[in-house]
C-alpha cells in the first residue's frame, strides 16, 4: 500500500515541485564528505590494529565512492545554473544517478561493518555499526519522499552485519542483529510517517500554486504566469504572441448586466481553451483582455484566423443570444522581438491597429513592412 501511494504521490508532484525535491537531494555534500570521513578514520584505525586487507579494500572503496559521489554533485549544480529549465525527464536521470550512489555507500558501510564484526574487534565493530546507523538516520531524513530508495539504502546498511551476526553462534551477536533488524524496522517506520506528511504538504503546496496562477472566474492562468511562463517558452523555441481584446463587450455587460458578462468572459475562455494546444498558454489578463502564447509559431496567422471565427460566432446566455467580436494582435518571436517585453509590446501595437480597424487581426510584421516604407518614403523626400 505504501508503495502504491508513493507512486501516486509522485504522479501528483508538479515539474516544480519534483525539480524541487531532485534539488533538495543535491542541496549539500556534508553527509557523504562525513561518511567517507568517518569511514576513512574507523578504516584506518582497523586496519591499523588488525592487518586486516578486506577492510582497507572496504575504506578505498567508499572513499571512491563519495569522490564520485562529490563530482556528481557539482555536476548536477552547473547543470541547474544553465538557462535552459531541467525537464522532468532529465531530471529523474539525475535523481537515479543519486539513488545508485547512495545506495552504493549503503552496501560498502554494511559490509564494512558487517567485516568489523567478524575480525571481533568490539571497539572497531561499535565504531563500524556507529557510522551505518549514522548514516541510516540521514537516509531517513533524506529520501522520506523516495521510500523505496530509503529501504534499499537501509538493507544495504544492515543486512549484511545483521547475516553475520545470526551467523555467531553466542547469545550476544544474536541479540546484537536483532537489533539491527528492529533499528531498519523503526527507520522505515520513520520514513512511512515523513513520507505521508511530505505529500499532504506537497499537496497542499501544489494548490496553493495552482490558485496563485489562476484566474479565478475563468479558471485559465492568471497575468503574473506571463512573467514567469513567457521567458520559458521563449528559451524554448519560436513561440507567437496573440493579444486579444474583445469587441462590443462593454456594451452587452451593460444591456445584459454582470452575471452575463461572467458568462461570457467564461464561455470566451472555453472557446480559447479548445482552440489551444497542450503546449500553449491562455491568460487572462483582466476585464476582457486575453493572451494566447502559442507554442508551435509556424501557423501564428492560421491561429489568428481562427480565434477570430470562434470569438466572434453568437453566444447564448440565459436564452439571449449575444454577438461580441475580437481584435488580435500577433507577434512572433524571434523576427518581432527576442523578449517577452518587445514582443508583448509588439503584439500590443498589432491589437491596437486592429482594433481601429474594427476587429479581426493584424500582424506584428505588417506594421514593420509599414513603418519601414514610411522611414523609406520621408529618407527619400528628404
Amino acid at each position: 500500500m505504501l508503495f502504491d501511494r508513493m507512486e501516486n504521490g509522485r504522479a501528483s508532484i508538479s515539474d516544480a515541485v519534483h525539480l524541487e525535491v531532485i534539488t533538495g537531494l543535491h542541496g549539500t555534500t556534508m553527509p557523504t564528505v562525513l561518511a567517507a570521513a568517518c569511514q576513512a578514520m574507523v578504516g584506518g584505525i582497523t586496519t591499523y590494529e588488525t592487518g586486516d586487507e578486506v577492510t582497507a579494500g572496504l575504506t578505498i572503496a567508499g572513499i571512491v565512492i563519495a569522490i564520485v559521489r562529490l563530482f556528481e554533485v557539482i555536476a548536477f549544480r552547473r547543470r541547474l545554473a544553465q538557462p535552459l529549465q531541467l525537464a522532468r525527464a532529465e531530471a529523474a536521470i539525475w535523481e537515479r544517478r543519486y539513488i545508485v550512489g547512495t545506495v552504493a555507500t549503503a552496501l560498502v558501510l554494511g559490509v564494512f561493518a558487517a567485516r568489523s564484526i567478524v575480525l571481533g574487534d568490539a571497539l572497531c565493530s561499535v565504531m563500524a555499526i556507529g557510522i551505518g546507523f549514522g548514516f541510516g538516520a540521514g537516509v531517513v531524513a533524506r529520501l522520506a519522499l523516495r521510500p523505496f530508495a530509503a529501504l534499499l539504502d537501509l538493507v544495504a546498511i544492515a543486512a549484511p552485519a545483521a547475516i553475520v551476526t545470526f551467523m555467531q553462534p553466542d547469545l550476544r551477536h544474536f541479540g546484537l542483529g536483532l537489533l539491527i533488524l528492529m533499528y531498519v524496522a523503526a527507520s522505515f517506520e520513520m520514513v512511512r510517517l515523513s513520507f505521508n506528511a511530505s505529500i499532504s504538504q506537497i499537496t497542499l503546496k501544489r494548490q496553493f500554486e495552482q490558485l496563485a496562477r489562476s484566474d479565478s472566474m475563468t479558471g485559465v492562468s492568471n497575468r503574473s504566469v506571463l512573467a514567469t511562463d513567457l521567458p520559458l517558452m521563449l528559451s524554448a523555441g519560436l513561440v507567437a504572441v496573440h493579444t486579444l481584446d474583445l469587441d462590443r463587450f462593454k456594451e452587452a455587460n451593460d444591456r445584459f448586466g454582470h452575471p452575463a458578462g461572467d458568462a461570457l468572459l467564461k464561455q470566451v475562455a472555453a472557446r480559447l481553451k479548445a482552440l489551444a494546444m497542450q503546449d500553449d498558454l491562455l491568460i487572462r489578463m483582466g476585464g476582457d483582455e486575453f493572451v494566447l502564447v502559442q507554442a508551435a509559431a509556424a501557423d501564428a496567422e492560421a491561429m489568428a484566423r481562427r480565434i477570430v471565427q470562434s470569438i466572434s460566432a453568437p453566444y447564448d446566455v440565459d436564452g439571449q443570444v449575444i454577438e461580441l467580436g475580437v481584435s488580435v494582435g500577433v507577434a512572433v518571436a524571434p523576427d518581432d522581438g527576442r523578449t517577452a517585453e518587445a514582443l508583448l509590446s509588439r503584439s500590443d501595437k498589432a491589437l491596437y491597429r486592429a482594433k481601429q480597424h474594427r476587429g479581426g487581426y493584424v500582424l506584428a510584421r505588417e506594421l514593420r513592412v509599414a513603418e519601414a516604407a514610411t522611414t523609406l518614403a520621408e529618407g527619400m523626400a528628404a
